[in-house]
């Protein structure tokens, strides 16, 4: 199994910065794609970011497309999500995930981490 910890979220104001965190235990985090996904209050989670094990691919919704920028470093066991230029539709609980291969699906997905609030605000 493998435990997902995710940190960084906060209040910032909008056209400002975050970085968030994703923190992996366990043997399970080999080998996996891992992604970023929010979910607002009333509508479905949905996909922000995804990495390939090696690093070597990434994919983005495109509302965040230029502003954000996933990475990882597996010698660290850790999945960050680089988050500038913020808007106020950015605000959403974020939530790290780890799966087989990297998509824009939850399906795909097989660990999920509890969640970090991001506020932007005007």
């Amino acid at each position: 199994q493998v435990q997902l910890v995710e940190s960084g979220g906060g209040l910032v104001q909008a056209g400002g910065s975050l970085r968030l965190s994703c923190a992996a235990s366990g043997r399970t985090y080999s080998s996996r794609a891992a992604g970023w996904f929010r979910q607002s209050p009333g509508k479905e989670r949905e996909f922000v970011a995804a990495v390939t094990w090696t690093g070597g691919s990434t994919i983005y919704t495109d509302s965040v497309k230029g502003r954000f920028t996933i990475s990882r470093d597996n010698a660290k066991n850790t999945v960050w999500l680089q988050m500038n230029g913020l808007k106020i539709e950015d605000t959403a609980v974020y939530y790290c995930a780890l799966g087989r291969i990297a998509t824009m699906e939850k399906r795909d997905y097989d660990f999920w981490g509890q969640g970090t609030q991001v506020t932007v605000s005007s």
